[in-house]
């Protein structure tokens, strides 16, 4: 597999241009929404909390979103917008400006606690087995960050079958069930990915021992 090109900065799922106002007012209420979501869970918020959090009236809720799962989708949307924004342009080791190797462990980090925030919302959208690699335009653009990232750190292998593998590790459905079903901390998960990264592209060079 020839290396692959970097990803283009055009985030997946960018909504069609609006008014800087009325841009200015969306985003503020998902916001809003993506709060009270990490807070108490997508199913426990309602319109009627978002509204009175926002400042606002729940017709304008209801307006700029129809109901609540379109208000639900655009937060999921909004919420996979600011995590790309993060890992292509943010502060590092994130985003550019660290090796190829630490964006990529610090990458399967920053991925995990965000999916399992968003949790419910993600297996809401899991679409079934047979159609869920078919059209996910997000996911595709995970997998050339990787393979872009494994390309740079000078990954030996094919790279195409080692990116689907550590994309496997970022699934919502195995995310949930090392969460929920094995009782494993983020924080465990995450070290799971550290792991498989390194064991990929090989472990983080050791800094000498100060005498």
């Amino acid at each position: 597999m020839s290396a692959p090109r970097p990803p283009e900065i055009t985030l997946v799922g960018q909504p069609h241009k609006e008014r800087s106002d009325a841009a200015r007012n969306r985003t503020r209420l998902l916001d809003v929404a993506a709060r009270l979501v990490a807070e108490h869970g997508a199913q426990n918020v309602t319109m009627d909390q978002i509204a009175t959090e926002a400042g606002v009236g729940k017709g304008t809720v209801f307006r700029r979103f129809g109901d609540r799962t379109g208000l639900m989708r655009a937060l999921l949307d909004h919420a996979e917008r600011v995590f790309q924004q993060a890992f292509l342009t943010g502060p590092a080791p994130l985003g550019p400006g660290a090796s190829p190797a630490d964006r990529l462990r610090a990458f399967g980090a920053a991925a995990i606690e965000h999916r399992l925030r968003y949790r419910d919302m993600y297996l809401a959208a899991e679409e079934p087995a047979a159609q869920r690699y078919a059209n996910d335009p997000p996911r595709d653009l995970l997998g050339r960050h990787i393979a872009t990232l494994l390309a740079a750190a000078g990954t030996t292998g094919d790279l195409e079958v080692l990116t689907e593998s550590l994309l496997a590790y970022l699934d919502m459905p195995l995310l949930n069930h090392l969460d929920t079903r094995r009782g494993m901390s983020v924080e465990r998960i995450a070290a799971g990915w550290v792991e498989l990264a390194e064991r990929v592209i090989g472990p983080a060079p050791r800094l000498p021992e100060v005498p």
